[in-house]
């Protein structure tokens, strides 16, 4: 049977150090429930005694039976010149409804004597007695060494010292702290195996991304003898984040062999990922491996020929392992292949009409060339394909329409005419409407006018809504001439979509998007 590695979470004390990251205390909660659910061995969630956050946060979590997970408490050594039953902070973590203290202590020289400010014996004094009072409390105590790395650089002997010290005072684990993340892969496992061959206790790491390295220092050590391993969700944290345990579980586990979760729970990690970049107000990044929108994208012809024929040919996993799936993308790189498979996902079957697939083929690239992006805008990829086929019968279609902007006093006013064509039988459609913005006025009358030629979709309009709208300038030397790029978001609740426009005028590339959106609502909603 594979060795077990614990998984020990810091996202919520250490991953909300990142710039622009500040949750509330009900958020802290439902991350820590949400990284239970994924079989996760420890979760730390916060400093006790430093903040009313969270202290609040622990009162929350105290009467709540974790599943797979241990709640973890952070703290420091007792504060120099005292003993740790007078140090507040110190009393506050003993009390705090949590099985684990995690104690962090200086493990290198020139932390001692510039930031603590005590003599060396005096810091390994500090160590030991902070540990034994938490141990005597009933507290399982991990050892957190910081900047150990660094300290061993500079005197190994000293820095190995301060780990004999809580080991001998009862720390249950020893995490070896790449605090400044200085460390390289190879450093990093010449000295935990000199740490193993000299101290019988068992050891972690704590790796930080300074050198871009924390996911690979994490395994290594693993490699080299670790059995915990401690890190953020999607690499949060201070700097440049710490140790990405979206990364390392499924590294650890499916490369690696080693037990960490299981194969259900491990499905759980892309949504995960995305559930704590969704409460801590952070884009996913969609590049990320393993949980990241693209970390299973194709492109380029030949990759997607090859990858639908047999997907292990450009994927290292199984993508549904971890939660994920295969993307096809359409764009002036797409072959036959990637062509096809957007058709089939359409509901169309393509196979087998040369000319047509040939056709597509040309047009598409010719709009990529003028600068439309169809990989984040599937509804207009698709109205394009059904009007290139003579599938799709405009909804919306356009005499003209004129915007106003107007500034009074402190107020700026947007209004909108459209005037639609109409079915040669007397007057044409035409309506006004005042928004917010000139693209929120052309909706709000193009809304008006849909509602009063189509009654019967009335429903559908209510639901659909502009969730995300993105500005893009594709030819940044011409200033205020370039050509735009417009990407708008929708959702009718249930569903979202991407559509796109392209002009050198702002607010024709808006209302391309916008029309596109609203016809693929309608559509949709009649395929549906």
């Amino acid at each position: 049977m594979s060795k077990r590695i614990e998984i020990y979470d810091t996202t919520l004390r250490d991953g909300m150090q990142r710039e622009g990251i500040s949750i509330s205390v009900d958020e802290k909660v439902k991350i820590a429930l949400r990284l239970d659910r994924l079989g996760l061995h420890y979760i730390e969630g916060g400093f006790p005694g430093s903040n009313p956050k969270d202290i609040e946060f622990y009162r929350q979590m105290g009467g709540r039976r974790l599943r797979t997970a241990k709640l973890a408490a952070f703290g420091a050594t007792h504060k120099r010149g005292t003993r740790p039953h007078h140090d507040p902070l110190l009393k506050a973590l003993a009390r705090v409804d949590a099985p684990v203290a995690t104690i962090v202590g200086k493990g290198w020289k020139l932390h001692i004597r510039k930031v603590l400010r005590v003599g060396l014996e005096e810091n390994l004094a500090m160590i030991a007695d902070t540990i034994r009072f938490l141990v005597r409390r009933d507290k399982q105590v991990f050892f957190d060494a910081e900047h150990f790395f660094d300290g061993y650089r500079d005197d190994p002997e000293y820095s190995l010292s301060t780990l004999k010290a809580a080991a001998e005072a009862g720390a249950a684990r020893l995490i070896l702290c790449d605090t400044n993340g200085a460390t390289l892969p190879d450093e990093a496992v010449r000295i935990i195996r000199d740490v193993r061959s000299r101290i019988d206790a068992p050891l972690g790491i704590h790796a930080h991304n300074d050198s871009d390295c924390a996911v690979a220092i994490s395994l290594m050590a693993v490699e080299a003898g670790a059995i915990q391993v401690q890190g953020t969700m999607n690499g949060y944290g201070e700097r440049c984040g710490n140790a990405n345990l979206a990364s390392i579980i499924p590294a650890l586990k499916l490369k690696m062999g080693y037990k960490i979760i299981s194969d259900r729970r491990l499905e759980q990690l892309t949504e995960t990922s995305r559930y704590v970049a969704e409460i801590a107000n952070v884009s996913p990044e969609p590049h990320q491996p393993y949980v990241g929108e693209n970390a299973f994208a194709h492109k380029g012809g030949m990759h997607v020929s090859a990858a639908l024929k047999d997907a292990r040919t450009f994927e290292h996993i199984d993508p549904a392992l971890v939660g994920n799936q295969q993307r096809i993308l359409v764009s002036e790189l797409a072959g036959r292949a990637t062509l096809l498979e957007k058709a089939s996902e359409m509901g169309l079957d393509l196979t087998g009409d040369s000319k047509v697939i040939g056709r597509l083929l040309k047009r598409l690239k010719e709009r990529e060339h003028a600068g439309y992006h169809y990989e984040a805008a599937d509804a207009s990829l698709e109205l394009l394909i059904r009007r290139e086929l003579g599938l799709h019968k405009p909804v919306i279609r356009l005499d003209n329409f004129r915007v106003i902007v107007q500034k009074r006093k402190s107020a700026v006013i947007s209004e909108a005419k459209i005037v639609l064509q109409g079915d040669g039988s007397g007057d044409l459609p035409i309506e006004f409407a005042e928004g917010n913005g000139p693209v929120n006025a052309l909706d709000i009358a193009l809304r008006k006018l849909l509602l009063s030629s189509f009654p019967k979709s009335a429903g559908r309009l209510s639901q659909i809504r502009l969730v995300n709208y993105k500005v893009r300038i594709l030819d940044e030397h011409k200033g205020t001439g370039a050509v735009t790029r417009v990407l708008l978001d929708s959702s009718d609740g249930t569903d979202s979509w991407g559509t796109v426009g392209v002009s050198e005028n702002i607010i024709e590339a808006s209302w391309e998007a916008l029309v596109d959106s609203i016809e693929y609502g309608l559509i949709k909603r009649r395929r549906g």
